[in-house]
């Protein structure tokens, strides 16, 4: 492949997708509602990426809100018909097609169940919007590669933005009205020593801790989808728990470390696997063992892994070229996936 392929040209037009999501109106319509409301609780539907997003979102809801949020399982309604008691709860289903049938069908169940629904999609003429209450438009915009990512970090952002206007959290809003040029840079960060060091196959893992582990676990899905690589995601705290155990001389290690209460823990577990002899890399200059990363900060420490996964996104990408892969076709896969 000599062109950029279309993930690489999507990454490119994250930071324009942002744009347009910020200049639309829905998610500070839908955080009213959810604010008169008063949620005792969130649950989130999805799943493979959308269901890192929904991670990220339950981070959020209890670092900001104070409010806990737990993943519901879709076979609950679409395999195992079990009804949910679900009175003062919000629930957030997120799919980049919004056509997934067990998505659907646990959205409709929440809702009798007693919850506010709330969709957010890439598609707002969806089965999943005409089955949620209120619908947000992520404005991704047409996303072409298999591999999702404008639509990743647009349903990340629209349900960390949700938050802030619910919280009316200032900070919060001005880090993220500041993302499109944060993201633009971090789309252009050079990590091309980890990409030496995890383009040759074989195993790895990506740590991180509380919603930066939320982008460890999608950049472990990147790597199997678009370099045919297996990795792991664990909490730099979880790792010690058994995983630790195989990591050896050489063993690639991607420490995602944001500019938050978590840092430092994530550096000195980053510091700690070096140590063994792993070939470690971590986006916080506090590592003094593991090799720095240059990672574009945004100024708050929930929009810092937004920037983190866009310049994951590129390394990615071209991990997979230079292994002679095609990153917008992986086998097997295609776009738009449907589970009962």
């Amino acid at each position: 492949m000599t062109e950029k392929s279309l993930m690489r040209q999507e990454i490119e037009e994250i930071p324009a997708a942002v744009e347009r999501l910020l200049a639309a109106e829905a998610v500070p319509r839908v955080a009213r509602r959810v604010a008169a409301d008063d949620p005792a609780f969130f649950v989130t539907v999805a799943r493979g990426s959308s269901d890192h997003a929904c991670t990220f979102f339950k981070y959020a809801t209890e670092l900001v809100l104070g409010r806990a949020s737990a993943s519901v399982g879709p076979s609950v309604a679409s395999v195992y018909r079990a009804p949910l008691r679900l009175e003062r709860a919000v629930a957030l289903s997120v799919s980049q097609s919004g056509g997934s049938p067990d998505i659907v069908e646990m959205t409709g169940a929440a809702r009798a169940g007693g919850a506010l629904t709330l969709a957010l999609t890439n598609t707002p003429d969806s089965a999943l919007a005409g089955a949620a209450e209120e619908v947000v438009d992520i404005c991704a915009g047409p996303e072409h590669s298999v591999a999702a990512t404008k639509s990743f970090v647009t349903s990340a952002l629209a349900a960390l933005w949700l938050v802030a206007e619910v919280a009316q959290d200032a900070a919060l809003l001005a880090a993220i009205r500041a993302l499109p040029e944060a993201l633009g840079r971090a789309a252009q960060a050079d990590w091309s020593a980890a990409a030496q060091a995890m383009g040759e196959g074989g195993s790895l893992y990506v740590l991180g801790r509380g919603p930066g582990w939320a982008m460890a676990q999608e950049a472990a899905l990147k790597f199997k989808e678009c370099c045919q690589t297996h990795a792991e995601a664990y909490s730099s705290a979880e790792v010690l728990h058994g995983p630790v155990s195989i990591v050896g001389r050489g063993f690639p290690v991607l420490a995602l470390a944001c500019g938050d209460a978590a840092e430092a823990g994530v550096a000195e577990m980053a510091d700690r696997l070096a140590g063994q002899g792993a070939e470690v890399f971590a986006t916080t200059p506090l590592a003094r063992a593991a090799q720095v990363l240059d990672a574009p900060r945004t100024g708050h420490g929930l929009t810092d892994p937004l920037a983190l996964i866009v310049a994951f996104y590129a390394m990615a990408e071209a991990v997979a070229r230079a292994r002679g892969l095609n990153p917008d076709a992986p086998p097997h896969l295609r776009k738009a996936t449907e589970t009962r």
